[in-house]
């Protein structure tokens, strides 16, 4: 590995987790298809063909293609601890060698039982377990190649609620019976499930102390709104409170607010009442990112299950989640996420059994009581970047799942791949045969210098600067990439295109006017020519898709009258560029052109966006979108603001469509990598 003479100054550096798209169906049965998708989890072909060369000649994984790398923003560690409910007394719910990376724990009616989802089959697969209080005795309960989650036990014992995307990708409500194995499908029938373009994701089911009921949150039949007036390019979430019998009877409608989340629901031990979170739609995506936790407050609330009269249970000024009756001495207990002192553990009937994080000493998320309120259980979350030491679920079974980087691409021939390095201050180049060991990849140990040769060749760039998209030529000589400031700043400052040797050999030269903001560079196929995006100047014209003649020095616009364009990219056979595009306030899709402009395709009609499409060497398009829908409530996240983007490919006609990941974590950036085996 090596790191190419570009780097920069200091820079002002962007989340990385809101770079990156969000963002991606649902069906029932064995249905064809549903929007031009292919019918999710039926049998489909995966295949990519291969040229013989690249064929699979492993020994330690027959059968297998290569690497997929992708890019996935998830906690690097979520361990569960048992504590009492005053925050006294906190330990580990599992010993080092049962535990994996466990979240989302609730006790059992009788007490005796924990369930909790964990990923121990593979980084990304979501399962569900329960376990004795002191740990023992693990069992599986749910393990499908889906998304098992946010499991609870029925007052008897013989029946569990759940939430999984099986057969459908998209998150409903099921219960099996641990008697017999049999599972039913409760949300995804033709009375309950939502309008097709809505999310229509149904999520913390909750059984009433009789057993008769089953209450839950959903986003049926609520719009993909993006957080900041509906501008924000990641989504915020509606939610409103349903119950349901659980053989699928009686669904009804508990309480709602427009323009609200109402999540969590919890019963009272009588009955008669259903405790949730109000929370503004809008801070459904404060919640999710803890430096905006600080800008927002909400209250807990209370339903009637038979009148539907509400009472608000709290007052304080702050952002609380996870409400639950506890005990009559405690009163309901819920989180309160701050990055004052006042984060922590609540009780709104005694106030001196609350804890905070700072006196446990644990940062802590989900919590859950046990019936007699003297236990509660919670995760603690490492929300330091991804871990890639752990092994990841093989979701598409011809590829070797692998961790990457953000914005790679490979060399013309394959053996390289470049992709900024972490702090975006330079490219950094590296075998692909290096990428099977983590330890040859030192990227912690890369030191930028103070300043380069962009800062000195430029000095009227007086902004922040990132290094974004590196692209290969077809002739592996030149590697070209967007150097300046983008995302939020790309309104104030410039930036350009720029190329330089891909063995370091030359000093960076500027393709591109400074008076724009020019980004994400694609060589064409013969290396003649590079597309890009162009943003401004503000309040002038001049957005767009361009592409700039490298021989002739000649800048062609290719798209208009749009601000949006974005991420183009050139097949490898140079017939089409693939970007995407904002369709309307709220929506970005995968569009395709001929390289002069025309002939202009809409690949993708989800309602969520579709965004960062690649090509593969065999010409189909890799995505990431939205279109699944939401896995889990957005305030049951920390630092993720786009954990509903999967993972998706189709044809390069748009055919074809479906997903090649399904967790609870944003994935995104993939790239297949023949013949690299880790």
């Amino acid at each position: 590995m090596r790191l190419l003479g570009i780097a920069f100054a200091s820079l002002a550096l962007f989340s990385s987790s809101t770079t990156l798209a969000a963002c991606p169906y649902q069906n029932s049965g064995h249905a064809a298809s549903f929007h031009g998708y292919k019918a999710p989890h039926a049998k489909r072909d995966n295949s990519i063909s291969l040229p013989d060369k690249d064929r699979n000649t492993s020994t330690t994984h027959p059968g297998k293609k290569g690497t997929l790398m992708f890019n996935r923003l998830s906690p690097a560690s979520s361990v569960l601890y048992i504590a009492n409910s005053d925050g006294t007394n906190p330990r580990r719910l599992l010993s080092n060698s049962a535990a994996g990376f466990e979240y989302h724990a609730t006790f059992s009616p009788d007490g005796k039982y924990i369930v909790y989802t964990s990923e121990k089959r593979g980084a990304g697969q979501a399962d569900l377990y329960r376990v004795r209080v002191n740990g023992t005795g693990i069992e599986e309960l749910v393990a499908t190649d889906a998304v098992d989650d946010q499991g609870v036990l029925s007052p008897d014992g013989n029946l569990l609620a759940y939430v999984s995307s099986e057969n459908g990708w998209k998150a409903n409500i099921w219960v099996k019976d641990l008697r017999t194995g049999e599972t039913r499908n409760l949300t995804n029938t033709p009375s309950v499930k939502g309008q097709s373009w809505s999310p229509d994701g149904y999520f913390k089911p909750a059984w009433s102390p009789d057993g008769q009921w089953i209450a839950f949150s959903s986003d049926r039949n609520t719009g993909w709104y993006g957080h900041g007036d509906g501008a924000g390019w990641e989504n915020t979430q509606e939610l409103s409170i349903y119950a349901i019998r659980p053989d699928g009877r009686d669904f009804r409608l508990v309480a709602t607010k427009p323009g609200y989340a109402l999540g969590s629901p919890k019963w009272s031990p009588d009955g008669r009442r259903i405790v949730y979170y109000e929370l503004e739609r809008s801070h459904t995506y404060s919640v999710r990112s803890p430096p905006l936790w600080n800008d927002a407050a909400n209250q807990i609330w209370s339903v009637d299950f038979e009148t539907e009269e509400t009472r608000q249970e709290t007052e304080t000024s702050y952002l609380k989640v996870s409400p639950q009756y506890v005990n009559d001495e405690l009163g309901i207990g819920y989180l309160v996420k701050s990055h004052q002192d006042a984060a922590g553990v609540y009780y709104t009937n005694n106030p001196n059994k609350s804890f905070t994080f700072a006196s446990l000493g644990l940062p802590i998320n989900n919590p859950s009581w046990s019936p007699d309120g003297k236990q509660v259980v919670f995760e603690v979350l490492n929300v330091d970047p991804f871990n890639p030491d752990r092994e990841q679920f093989p979701f598409d079974k011809d590829w070797i799942p692998k961790p990457g980087q953000q914005f790679p691409t490979t060399s013309p021939k394959g053996d390289k791949i470049a992709f900024p390095d972490p702090g975006r201050g330079s490219v950094v180049i590296a075998n692909v045969s290096d990428l099977a060991h983590e330890d040859n990849v030192p990227l912690e140990n890369l030191t930028i210098p103070a300043a380069g040769p962009i800062r000195s060749l430029t000095n009227d760039l007086q902004a922040p600067l990132e290094v974004l998209q590196p692209a290969w030529s077809p002739d592996g000589e030149w590697i070209a990439f967007g150097a300046g400031a983008y995302f939020n700043q790309r309104r104030q400052y410039s930036a350009a295109i720029y190329r330089v040797r891909s063995d370091d050999s030359s000093l960076p030269e500027r393709l591109t006017d400074l008076a724009y903001n020019a980004g994400f560079p694609s060589y064409s196929h013969d290396g003649n020519s590079i597309v890009y995006r162009q943003w401004g100047p503000p309040g002038q014209a001049g957005y767009g898709l361009y592409a700039y003649d490298i021989a002739k020095n000649v800048t062609t616009r290719l798209t208009e009258g749009t601000m949006s364009d974005n991420f183009p990219s050139f097949s490898p056979d140079g017939s089409r560029i693939v970007f995407t595009r904002r369709m309307n306030v709220t929506n970005f899709d995968i569009c395709t052109i001929k390289p002069d402009g025309t002939d202009l395709q809409v690949l993708t009609t989800s309602g969520a966006n579709d965004a960062h499409a690649t090509w593969t060497y065999d010409g189909r398009i890799l995505y990431s979108s939205g279109a699944s829908g939401w896995k889990a409530e957005a305030a049951t996240y920390d630092q993720a603001e786009q954990p509903y983007g999967q993972l998706w490919i189709m044809d390069a006609d748009g055919s074809n469509k479906y997903q090649i990941a399904d967790s609870l974590w944003e994935d995104a950036m993939p790239i297949y990598l023949p013949g690299v085996y880790s």
